[in-house]
C-alpha cells in the first residue's frame, strides 16, 4: 500500500476544493478581513476562442514583390506589432500567428469595430520629422523622402525630371520616449509626446536653426500637419496637432506608441464570423462528451468493480482540476481545444485500465491483496510512461505545426491534450492510487471476485 494515506487525502481535498473555486469563478478575490482592503484579485474568467464567441479574422501578406527577400525576424517583428496594437485597443484574447514566410493570421474574438482595428493593423506606422523649407503642404499630401532610400536611389530618383521631389527627414518615431492623447482648454484633441535624450538633442539643435521654417509631421508618406518652427524647440517635448476627435487620436498614438511595421502588409481577406455555429457545435460536443462519460463510468463500475469506482471518482477530480488549470494560466478554449481535453480524458482512464488489469491479475495467481496492489502500480508504470510519452511528443510536434503555419485549430488541439495528459498523470498515478489505497484499508476485502471482478 502507501504511506502518508490521510496526508495525500487532505492534499487532494485541498486541491479539488480550489479547484472548484476557480472553477465556479469569474474573479478571485481575497479581502483583508480588517480593514475589507483586497488582498488579491485575479480574473479567472473563461477565454473563448474566435469559433465560440465569434469576431474577426483577418489574413495579411506582406506588400512586396515575390522575389523580395523578407527575413523570419521581419516577420516575427511585425506579428509583435500588430499583437500590441490590436491589445492597446482593447481587443483581449487576440492570436496573431505567423503563417509561412510571408503571411500573418490575426484572430480578434467578440470584436465589434472591425473598421478600425484593420486600419491601425494595417497602418506601417512611420513617423517622420520632415524638413520642408519655405513649403507648406496640406494635410493629406503624400511626399517622398529620403529616409530608409540608398544614395544610389536618392540620385536616380533626383535626376529624373518628372521624379517628385524628396524631402529630407530629419527624424523618425524611433526617437520617441512617450506618446499620448491629449486635450487642451481648446478642446482639440493632441498627441503629445516625448523625446529620447539623442531625439530631444537633434530636435532642438534642428529648430534652432531653423526658425520660420515648415517642418512636416508624416505618417506613412502623408502629412498629418506642417507647422512653421516659431521658435527653438528644447526639452524634447512637443506636439502633434491636426483634425483629430479621440478615436483617431488614439489610434494614432498606438501605431507610435507600438512601433512601425518593418514591412507593408496587404488584406489578403478579412472575415466577419458569428458565433451561433460555435455555439451549436459546442452544445453538441458537451451532449456527447457527457453521454460518453456516463458509459465509460458505468464500464468502468460494472467491469472493474471497487477499483472502477474509485477510478470514476478520480475522472471526476481530474476534469475539474483541468478546468481550473485551463482558467488560471488562460488558455483560449475552442472546440478542437475541447476536443483535446475530451481525448486527454481517454489517457486518464487508459492509465487506470492498465493497473486494474496488471491488480486482477496478480490476485489471480494468489498474491496478497498488499502484494498484489504494490506490483500493480509498478508492473504498469513503463507502460503508463511511454504511452503519455508518445502522446505529448505527438503534441508538441503538432503544436509547433499550428505555430508555424498559422494553424490555430490544431494548436489549440495540441495545447489542451498536452496539459490534458499531464493532469491526468497525476491523477492516475496520485488521485486514484491514494483513494484506492484508502478504500481497500476501509473496507477490508476479502472476497475478490465480488470487489475486482476476476
Amino acid at each position: 500500500m502507501i504511506k502518508n494515506q490521510d496526508t495525500r487525502l487532505l492534499v487532494i481535498i485541498i486541491l479539488v476544493a480550489f479547484a472548484l473555486w476557480i472553477g465556479l469563478s469569474q474573479t478571485l478575490f481575497i479581502s483583508n478581513p480588517i480593514n475589507g482592503e483586497p488582498l488579491y484579485e485575479r480574473n479567472v474568467k473563461p477565454q473563448l476562442g474566435l469559433d465560440l464567441r465569434g469576431g474577426l479574422q483577418v489574413l495579411l501578406e506582406a506588400d512586396l514583390p515575390e522575389d523580395a527577400e523578407i527575413s523570419a525576424e521581419q516577420m516575427e517583428v511585425a506579428r509583435n506589432v500588430i499583437e500590441n496594437r490590436t491589445n492597446a485597443l482593447g481587443v483581449s484574447e487576440n492570436v496573431v500567428q505567423i503563417a509561412g514566410d510571408r503571411r500573418i493570421v490575426g484572430e480578434f474574438p467578440g470584436l465589434e469595430d472591425t473598421e478600425g482595428v484593420i486600419a491601425v493593423i494595417q497602418q506601417t506606422g512611420l513617423l517622420e520629422f520632415v524638413d520642408m523649407g519655405d513649403v507648406r503642404p496640406p494635410a493629406g499630401t503624400l511626399l517622398q523622402t529620403d529616409y530608409a532610400l540608398s544614395a544610389e536611389d536618392a540620385n536616380a530618383d533626383s535626376a529624373s525630371e518628372d521624379a517628385p521631389e524628396i524631402y529630407h527627414t530629419v527624424m523618425t518615431g524611433s526617437a520617441l520616449k512617450e506618446v499620448f492623447v491629449n486635450q487642451p482648454q481648446t478642446g482639440q484633441f493632441q498627441i503629445a509626446f516625448e523625446l529620447e535624450s539623442e531625439g530631444s538633442d537633434i530636435f532642438a539643435e534642428y529648430t534652432k536653426n531653423n526658425i520660420g521654417k515648415v517642418l512636416a509631421i508624416v505618417l506613412d508618406k502623408e502629412v498629418i500637419s506642417a507647422p512653421t518652427i516659431q521658435s527653438e524647440i528644447s526639452g524634447g517635448s512637443g506636439v502633434i496637432t491636426g483634425q483629430f476627435d479621440y478615436d483617431s487620436a488614439n489610434a494614432l498614438v498606438v501605431q507610435l506608441r507600438y512601433g512601425s511595421l518593418p514591412i507593408p502588409l496587404k488584406i489578403v481577406e478579412s472575415r466577419i464570423i458569428g458565433p451561433t455555429l460555435g455555439e451549436d457545435s459546442l452544445q453538441r460536443s458537451l451532449q456527447a462528451g457527457l453521454i460518453g462519460i456516463i458509459i465509460v463510468v458505468l464500464f468502468m463500475a460494472l467491469y472493474y468493480r471497487l477499483p472502477g469506482m474509485m477510478a470514476d471518482i478520480s475522472i471526476i477530480f481530474y476534469a475539474i482540476i483541468a478546468f481550473a488549470f485551463f482558467k488560471w494560466i488562460g488558455v483560449t478554449l475552442t472546440l478542437p481545444g475541447i476536443a483535446g481535453f475530451m481525448l486527454s480524458t481517454g489517457s486518464a482512464l487508459d492509465a487506470n485500465i492498465l493497473v486494474f488489469e496488471r491488480l486482477k491479475e496478480e490476485l489471480r495467481r494468489g498474491r496478497s491483496l498488499r502484494q498484489a496492489f504494490d506490483m500493480a502500480w509498478s508492473r504498469a508504470l513503463p507502460s503508463i510512461r511511454d504511452s503519455n510519452a508518445a502522446v505529448l511528443i505527438t503534441s508538441i510536434i503538432l503544436y509547433w505545426f499550428g505555430s508555424a503555419f498559422g494553424a490555430t485549430i490544431v494548436k489549440g488541439f495540441a495545447l489542451t491534450l498536452a496539459l490534458g495528459v499531464l493532469i491526468s498523470l497525476f491523477s492516475s498515478l496520485y488521485i486514484t492510487k491514494t483513494l484506492l489505497a484508502i478504500a481497500l484499508d476501509k473496507i477490508k476485502v476479502t472476497n475478490y471476485a465480488r470487489w475486482f471482478g476476476i
